[in-house]
């Protein structure tokens, strides 16, 4: 579903003009991990017509070396699988409507040891549906591998319907966290684990992170990092101990990261091992797009 960017933060128009000269080394059980990534992917061209509206992107946990996406809603409720070349490799038919899939996140679920991949029916244009969804089912551990079991975890907002873009899995806690697209400030809630899978629940509304035309998130393999990307930016939180993903958005402003501008960009993954991220593209009007890779410095 094709979408007008009608508003951009202003602090992501800044951080494009600028680049981060300190490289803050955090130690993290005994690890040196920086907070900086390079502002120079490494760029792989997807072939035009294969995986046009990119939406979500996740990097496998159980076939290693390769990527699940997804495209917006009006498409196929196709999952593919491309490697990290950017070629496609499988596609998989989902047994559940894409009404309008925004996001995808992997995380741990009810059976534990089983990777999950969450599937975020969370898009609403013009704020209509009286409730949304989040498809949770066993991560494929082959490219072809059938799907044919799965959760509907159904929500409503407290205050009424809201478009929303971005889907955070709390891999400490198996919490889900959705954040919104289109207030000046976005909105953050949370369904909190075990979530139900038979009645429609209320999520929990947490408050506002300052930013805007949040268009998707991603949680690292850890739970330790946290980026949430917009059209124009992405911004990178730090996890201190025992403090929660909302408390990490929250109570700091977090680092904005220098990204390429990309032609609608919507979707953007951590590398399971933690050395980077990946985003990639909706083709919109672009002759083409690329899978870029930020490494982390």
């Amino acid at each position: 579903m094709k979408k007008q960017i009608v508003k951009y933060s202003a602090f992501f128009v800044t951080v494009l003009l600028v680049s981060l000269t300190s490289c803050e080394q955090l130690s993290i059980g005994g690890k040196k991990t920086s907070d900086r990534f390079s502002s120079s992917p490494e760029k792989s061209p997807i072939q035009p017509g294969l995986i046009d509206e990119a939406s979500g992107l996740v990097d496998s946990r159980t076939i290693s070396g390769h990527l699940w996406v997804h495209e917006d809603g009006g498409s196929p409720a196709i999952l593919s699988l491309i490697n990290k070349s950017g070629a496609l490799v499988s596609r998989i038919t989902l047994p559940f409507e894409n009404r309008d899939w925004e996001d995808l996140a992997v995380g741990p679920g009810p059976q534990d040891g089983t990777s999950y991949l969450y599937m975020a029916d969370i898009g609403d244009n013009i704020n209509q549906h009286d409730a949304c969804f989040v498809y949770r089912f066993p991560e494929p551990k082959s490219p072809n591998e059938a799907v044919t079991s799965y959760d509907r975890i159904a929500f409503r907002y407290p205050d009424g319907p809201r478009d929303a873009e971005a889907l955070l899995v709390d891999p400490k806690t198996k919490d889900i966290f959705v954040v919104t697209k289109r207030e000046d400030n976005a909105r953050l809630y949370r369904l909190p684990y075990p979530q139900s899978t038979s009645e429609i629940t209320q999520a929990a509304y947490l408050g506002e992170i300052p930013l805007n035309m949040v268009t998707g998130g991603s949680v690292s393999a850890d739970g330790n990092e946290i980026l949430l990307r917009t059209y124009l930016g992405v911004q990178h939180w730090r996890r201190e101990n025992g403090q929660s993903l909302a408390d990490a958005m929250q109570r700091s402003n977090g680092r904005a990261l220098v990204v390429h501008l990309e032609p609608q960009g919507e979707a953007i993954a951590f590398d399971k091992e933690g050395n980077g991220f990946y985003t990639l593209s909706e083709r919109a009007n672009a002759p083409s797009v690329t899978l870029n890779y930020y490494k982390r410095l």
